[in-house]
C-alpha cells in the first residue's frame, strides 16, 4: 500500500462549522480516521453526527461561541455558512484560521492520485461508482462523496490505496483547489444562478477547473453534452492534457453501442481500444449507464483494466437518494430521487417511466433555492408533465433569504400548462395524508428535490401501511 501522508498542522485539531453536511461530513470523518481530533457543531442532531462520533469526533448541536475550543487548530466553513456565525466570530477573536471546505480537502488529496468528478448533475452519482468498483477490486481508495452509500456516514473513507476519488463542486468555484490526476466533466450547464450569471461564465470556471489537471493527466468528457463538449473543445491540445471523449456518438473515444434496460438495471456495451465490453449498471436510466462509462474511462486513464474495472462497475447499487427505494406498503413503492434541476428532474422521471411499465407514477416534488426557481421554474414545471399527477411544495430556501415574487406558483403554472395533474401543498405534514388519498396499488411515489423532503418518504410509507 502507498506510504500514507501526515496530517497538515492545521488539521490536527480541526472545527467545523456545520459538520454533518454531505460534503463536510466526509471530510470530517477522514481526518478522524487519519487520526486528527475532530470537532463541530450542526443545527441538528442526524445519523451523520451520530456516525461521526462513533468515529471519535465531537459534535455539538446549535451553534454558539463557546463550542469552539481555545486550542483548535482551524475553523472549516463551507460556502454556505454566514458571516455572523457566532462560531465564525469567535474565531476571529482566537486567531484561528478559517479554512475553506475545499482547501481541506485538497490538503487530504495531497500525495495520492486524484480523480475529480465535476459536472452540473451526476457528481455524485459517478463518484460513488468509482468508490464501490475501485474498493471492490481491492485497491481501498480513499473518497469524499456527496451522499451516503448504504449507511448514514458511508460517505467518505479513507484508504490505504494511492487513489483518492472526490466530488468536485462548481457552485461556488472551490473546484479550482483541486490537483487532480483525472478528472471528468459530466456535462455542464447554467445552474447556482446566485454565482454564475451566464454560461460564458461556467464556461471560464470549467477551464479553470481543467487547468489544474496536473501534466500528464486526463480529462473524460462527455461527448454529446453540449457544455462538456464546449469546454472539450476550449482545452483540447493543450500541452501536458490527453482528452478521452466518452457517448454514443460514432466518433466519442469511448463509445456506448447499447444500452438495454433489465427492470431496474441497465446492460451496458462499451467499445474501449478496439473491442467490446459489456456490465451491468444495477441502476436505470441512461443517464447513470452514462455515468458508468464515465467512471470506466476514468479508471482505465489511471491504468487498471478495463475488464476487471466494468465488472466490478456492477457492484455499485446505488446511493441513498439517486432512486433509491425507500419501501413499499399497500402495493405502493416510495422512492426517493435527490433531482432539483430540470434536466436531474427529467432524466429520473424518464427512468422511472422506463421501469414502471403501466404503473402510475406520483410525485412529491420541492423545489430547492428561491433562484433556482425564478431562473428554471417554468422548465421544472415542464418536467413535472412527465408524472401522471405531482404535488409541490413551497421551496426549500436552504442558505437563501426569499425573493419577492417567487413562490412554487411559477412551477405549478407552468406544470399545468405542459398539461400536468399538479396541485399545491402549502403543509409538508399533510403531504403523507394528501398521497395516501390518491395512491393506488401498483403505484409509484416519487419524493423528489435537494431539502428535506426526502423525511417524508417514511411517513408516507407508514400513512400508506396504517
Amino acid at each position: 500500500m502507498t506510504p500514507q501522508p501526515g496530517l497538515p498542522n492545521a488539521m490536527e485539531r480541526p472545527h467545523f462549522i456545520g459538520i454533518g453536511g454531505a460534503g463536510m461530513s466526509g471530510i470530517a470523518k477522514i481526518l478522524a480516521q487519519r487520526g486528527a481530533a475532530v470537532a463541530g457543531s450542526d443545527a441538528r442532531d442526524s445519523d451523520t453526527a451520530q456516525a461521526l462520533r462513533a468515529h471519535g469526533a465531537t459534535v455539538h448541536l446549535g451553534h454558539a461561541a463557546a463550542h469552539l475550543a481555545d486550542d483548535a487548530t482551524s475553523v472549516v466553513v463551507s460556502s454556505a455558512i454566514r458571516a455572523d456565525n457566532p462560531e465564525l466570530a469567535r474565531a476571529a477573536e482566537l486567531g484561528v484560521p478559517v479554512v475553506h471546505r475545499s482547501d481541506a480537502l485538497a490538503a487530504l488529496m495531497d500525495g495520492l492520485r486524484p480523480i475529480a468528478v465535476a459536472g452540473t448533475h451526476g457528481k455524485t452519482t459517478t463518484t460513488s461508482m468509482l468508490a464501490v468498483s475501485l474498493s471492490a477490486l481491492g485497491l481501498d481508495p480513499s473518497y469524499a462523496i456527496g451522499g451516503d452509500l448504504d449507511a448514514p456516514g458511508s460517505n467518505a473513507h479513507h484508504g490505504l490505496g494511492d487513489i483518492f476519488v472526490a466530488e468536485a463542486d462548481e457552485s461556488d468555484r472551490s473546484f479550482h483547489k483541486y490537483a487532480p490526476q483525472v478528472a471528468i466533466i459530466l456535462n455542464a450547464e447554467l445552474d447556482h444562478h446566485a454565482n454564475y450569471a451566464s454560461m460564458d461564465e461556467i464556461y471560464e470556471s470549467f477551464e479553470t477547473f481543467v487547468g489544474r489537471i496536473v501534466p500528464g493527466g486526463t480529462l473524460v468528457v462527455a461527448h454529446g453534452q453540449a457544455g462538456a463538449a464546449e469546454i472539450a473543445a476550449r482545452v483540447r491540445g493543450r500541452d501536458g492534457l490527453t482528452v478521452v471523449t466518452y457517448g454514443e456518438e460514432e466518433d466519442a473515444d469511448v463509445r456506448i453501442e447499447d444500452i438495454t434496460p433489465r427492470g431496474l438495471a441497465s446492460e451496458v456495451t462499451v467499445r474501449l481500444d478496439g473491442r467490446s465490453l459489456t456490465f451491468t449498471v444495477s441502476v436505470p436510466g441512461r443517464h447513470y449507464a452514462h455515468n458508468a462509462v464515465a467512471a470506466l474511462a476514468a479508471g482505465a486513464a489511471l491504468g487498471i483494466p478495463a475488464d476487471d474495472l466494468a465488472a466490478a462497475l456492477g457492484k455499485y447499487t446505488g446511493v441513498k437518494r439517486r432512486l433509491q427505494l425507500k419501501g413499499e406498503a399497500a402495493g405502493v413503492q416510495v422512492i426517493d430521487s435527490y433531482a432539483h434541476h430540470p434536466t436531474e428532474m427529467t432524466a429520473d422521471l424518464e427512468a422511472i417511466r422506463g421501469a414502471a411499465g403501466d404503473s402510475r407514477i406520483l410525485v412529491v416534488f420541492q423545489p430547492h433555492l428561491f433562484s433556482r426557481t425564478q431562473e428554471l421554474g417554468k422548465e421544472m414545471g415542464q418536467a413535472l408533465a412527465l408524472a401522471d399527477s405531482s404535488v409541490v411544495l413551497d421551496i426549500y430556501p436552504a442558505r437563501e433569504d426569499p425573493i419577492p415574487g417567487v413562490t412554487s406558483e411559477i412551477i405549478i403554472s407552468a406544470a399545468r400548462a405542459a398539461g400536468a395533474d399538479t396541485t399545491a401543498e402549502h403543509d409538508k405534514d399533510a403531504v403523507a395524508d394528501v398521497i395516501a388519498g390518491m395512491a393506488k396499488p401498483g403505484d409509484l411515489v416519487l419524493t423528489m428535490g435537494a431539502g428535506d423532503v426526502t423525511d417524508l418518504g417514511p411517513a408516507i410509507l407508514a400513512r400508506l401501511a396504517g
